[in-house]
C-alpha cells in the first residue's frame, strides 16, 4: 500500500477534515481523496460513509459545498469522498467532453482499451480506497455506507447492488438510475464497456434490481425542477423495478428543487439520519 501524502488538514466541528493523495496501484496514477473524521474517532472507530460525487466534480466538491461536517460530527459518522476519475492519463480525447473521460469515471472498471488501462473506479472504491480507510483511519469495517449524487448516485446504487454485504446503508440524490436508457450512460458504457449490452446491464441499477440483486433499504431524493430528470435520470423506471422486486425504496420527489448542491444541502440531514439509523443499528 502506497504512503499517503497529506495535502491539508483542518479542524472542523471538533473533528478533522483532511485532503490526501497517494500513488494508486489500482489506477496506476496518483489519486486524491478526502476524509472527515468526527470527534467520535478519539475513543472508538466510527462508521464510514462513502460519498460518490457527480460529473466534473472532485474529492473536494462535497466537502466544500454540502455542509456535511457539522452533521457528521453530531451523528458520529466518518465521511469519505474521492475524485471522480483518473487524471492526466495521456489517453487521446480524455478531456474533450465534460460528460465522459476526465471527471466522469462512472464508478466502474472499463474493459475497453485504452480506458481499461486506468479507468478502474469500481475496484478503486470497493477495494483499494476501502482498505486505506480501514488501515489508516479509525473506521469500523463492519459498518460502512455509501451514497452519491447524479453519476455518483448511480455509483452508490450499483456498487451496493454488485457488492452485497459490503455496505449496510445506501442513498442517493438525483441518481442516474437507468444509464442504459440515457445519453450520459450510453456514451460512457459504449466507450468503457463496448457494445455488448449484456455488459451494460451489470452496471445499470434498474437492470440489477430486475436481475434479482438487492441492497439495504434505499433512500432517494429527486428534485422535480431538475433539468436532467426526464432525459437522464429515470427514477420512475427504478421505482417500478424496486416495487416488482420487493426492494425497499423511499423515493421522495420535491417540487421546485433542481440538480445542484443547494438541493443536496437541503435534504442532507435526512440522508445522514438514514445512514446513522442503519449503521448504528448494531454498532
Amino acid at each position: 500500500m502506497s504512503a499517503l501524502q497529506i495535502r491539508s488538514t483542518h479542524q472542523c466541528f471538533g473533528g478533522t477534515q483532511g485532503f490526501y493523495q497517494h500513488d494508486s496501484q489500482t489506477i496506476g496514477l496518483p489519486m486524491r481523496f478526502s476524509v472527515y473524521q468526527p470527534p467520535e474517532v478519539s475513543h472508538r472507530p466510527a462508521p464510514a460513509l462513502f460519498f460518490l460525487a457527480g460529473l466534473t466534480c472532485t474529492e473536494e466538491t462535497f466537502m466544500i459545498k454540502a455542509g456535511a461536517q457539522r452533521l457528521a460530527a453530531e451523528y458520529g459518522l466518518m465521511l469519505v469522498t474521492m475524485d471522480t476519475s483518473p487524471r492526466q492519463t495521456g489517453i487521446t480525447g480524455e478531456d474533450d467532453h465534460w460528460d465522459f473521460g476526465t471527471g466522469a469515471g462512472f464508478y466502474l472498471d472499463a474493459t475497453q482499451t485504452p480506458w481499461s488501462n486506468y479507468y478502474r473506479m469500481e475496484s478503486y472504491v470497493t477495494q483499494e480506497l476501502r482498505d486505506i480507510i480501514l488501515t489508516q483511519f479509525s473506521a469500523d469495517q463492519d459498518h460502512m455506507g455509501i451514497f452519491g449524487h447524479s453519476m455518483g448516485g448511480h455509483g452508490a446504487l450499483t456498487l451496493s447492488l454488485r457488492h452485497p454485504g459490503m455496505y449496510q446503508s445506501v442513498s442517493a440524490f438525483a441518481p442516474i438510475t437507468a444509464p442504459m436508457h440515457c445519453p450520459w450512460g450510453q456514451k460512457a458504457f459504449r466507450f468503457y464497456l463496448g457494445d455488448n449490452q449484456e455488459n451494460w446491464q451489470r452496471h445499470d441499477a434498474t437492470a440489477l434490481i430486475e436481475a434479482g440483486n438487492h441492497a439495504p433499504e434505499i433512500l432517494i431524493d429527486q428534485g422535480l425542477n431538475d433539468p436532467f430528470l426526464t432525459e437522464q435520470l429515470h427514477p420512475d423506471r427504478f421505482e417500478t423495478a424496486c416495487r416488482k422486486a420487493d426492494q425497499k425504496l423511499t423515493l421522495r420527489r420535491h417540487a421546485s428543487y433542481d440538480h445542484s448542491y443547494y438541493f443536496i444541502s437541503t435534504f442532507l440531514a435526512d440522508h445522514l439520519k438514514h445512514h446513522q439509523r442503519l449503521l448504528y443499528r448494531q454498532h
